[in-house]
């Protein structure tokens, strides 16, 4: 067992010791739900005041609308969520780098059959060159699309990775 799946055995025993949330409902209490990125610098229940049971958190590489529509679409139309907040981040690795730049690293790292599978799933990493610019692209994707009901409230963030504060874009 790795140093890693040890520690969250370890963690999870000493969790569920004192766990007491087990009534909580399937829905989420509070009806929202947060897409944020998977940024380990990002804590969401620490940064935006959610406690266990009141929101669902969807996280991705660059908070991408279009990877978490999936789950959005099951938070709502399942699960009765009504609002979504996206919050992107300051220093996002996703503006760091091309389409073609995170190929180029498959084919050198994994190879051209790599590379195949890629173009065979038209795979976009949806990498973003201005972060204020991708908030309000997502926002304006969600609220373009049809699995998405207009009384859905749609607001758009970015957390600053620096400071931990979080200011509204749209």
């Amino acid at each position: 067992m790795s140093a890693i799946q040890q520690n969250v055995e370890s963690s999870s025993a000493a969790y569920s010791a004192t766990f007491t949330k087990g009534h909580l409902a399937l829905p989420p209490a509070k009806k929202y739900l947060v897409l944020t990125c998977m940024d380990a610098r990002i804590d969401p229940t620490q940064a935006f005041g959610i406690e266990l049971g009141d929101a669902h958190v969807i996280r991705n590489a660059g908070a991408s609308a279009v990877d978490a529509l999936r789950s959005i679409v099951i938070s709502e139309q399942l699960l009765g969520t009504t609002e979504i907040v996206l919050v992107k981040h300051t220093g996002c690795g996703m503006l760091t780098f091309r389409n073609e730049d995170a190929y180029g690293i498959v084919e050198k790292n994994l190879g051209q059959e790599a590379v195949a599978e890629l173009n065979e799933k038209k795979l976009n990493f949806l990498p973003f060159p201005e972060l204020e610019a991708a908030v309000e692209k997502d926002v304006a994707f969600l609220k373009a699309s049809k699995l998405v009901p207009k009384s859905v409230v749609i607001s758009g963030w970015v957390y600053e990775v620096e400071t931990g504060k979080t200011r509204r874009v749209v």
